[in-house]
């Protein structure tokens, strides 16, 4: 088996190959698009040997890792911290981070991370950008408060946004540029719940049958939807050792579970 190391930049991907003896056989380099990945396979190993590619976790990396497997390669993604904290010095240079990543490779020592399988990705991009879409949708709120607050206007009515707010702002005498400011974030406001609405739709659909959203309904303060983004995030719950290794998946996924969220996602 060969043992690659790929070290991933935004134009190239930096190769370094070493053999079952740990003896370094070839470095070469290659574009990091389905072309150059196949073009990467070809001249590798021509004769299909078998190969051991590592790619450290980051942008990218996912399709590099997805692209060699189809090619026939086996992958693993590298936890990027992790391997810093194995080799501190020795990554300095694209191809000294890419030898750094073959020699863990040869010697069984890769930090690799857990990578959702495609399912899983496709519910946690829905659920991330409906998290996107909220947060714009309350930062332009806020900022027609502000305006309001700026010219001193007060807000009589309970909700701002409603059909008694709308007529208010209508009548709101400011000036310019504010009033366009206004206007034009009423509109982006009904465009993005217009979305919102739209990506409810698919994720209730979508999650009507997921295993951990009933559990998840239990407790107070969680609806479906922050349900179902907790759940996207967990992925495959087996994966974890324990509750604290739960636990300690990255803050984006906890911050599902903060107040702020909470609130936003309901709006």
């Amino acid at each position: 088996m060969l043992h690659a190391g790929l070290d991933l930049s935004r134009k190239r991907l930096d190769v370094c190959l070493i053999d079952q003896a740990g003896e370094v056989v070839g470095r070469l380099a290659a574009p990091p698009d389905v072309d150059g990945l196949r073009g990467l396979v070809g001249r590798v190993a021509p004769r299909g040997e078998p190969v051991r590619g590592v790619i450290e976790s980051m942008t990218g990396a996912r399709f590099v890792h997805d692209t060699l497997e189809r090619l026939g390669w086996e992958v693993l993604i590298a936890d990027a911290q992790k391997v810093k904290g194995l080799a501190p010095l020795a990554c300095k240079t694209d191809k000294i981070d890419a030898q750094v990543l073959a020699v863990l490779s040869h010697r069984d020592l890769v930090p690799e991370i857990w990578l959702p399988d495609p399912r899983v990705r496709r519910e946690r991009e829905q659920a991330r950008f409906r998290l996107h879409l909220v947060k714009h949708k309350s930062s332009l709120k806020c900022r027609i408060h502000a305006t309001m607050i700026t010219f001193g206007y007060p807000c009589p009515v309970t909700d701002l946004f409603g059909v008694a707010g709308r007529e208010l702002l209508d009548r709101l005498e400011v000036p310019q540029p504010w009033r366009s400011t206004i206007d034009a974030s009423l509109e982006l406001i009904d465009d993005l719940e217009r979305r919102i609405a739209e990506i409810n739709r698919e994720l209730k659909a979508g999650g009507a049958d997921h295993p951990y959203v009933p559990l998840l309904l239990t407790t107070p303060g969680i609806g479906w939807v922050l349900a179902f983004t907790i759940a996207a995030e967990i992925g495959d719950i087996n994966r974890f050792a324990s509750p604290m290794k739960l636990w300690a998946i990255p803050a984006c996924a906890r911050a599902c579970t903060s107040p702020a969220t909470k609130t936003a996602a309901v709006r």
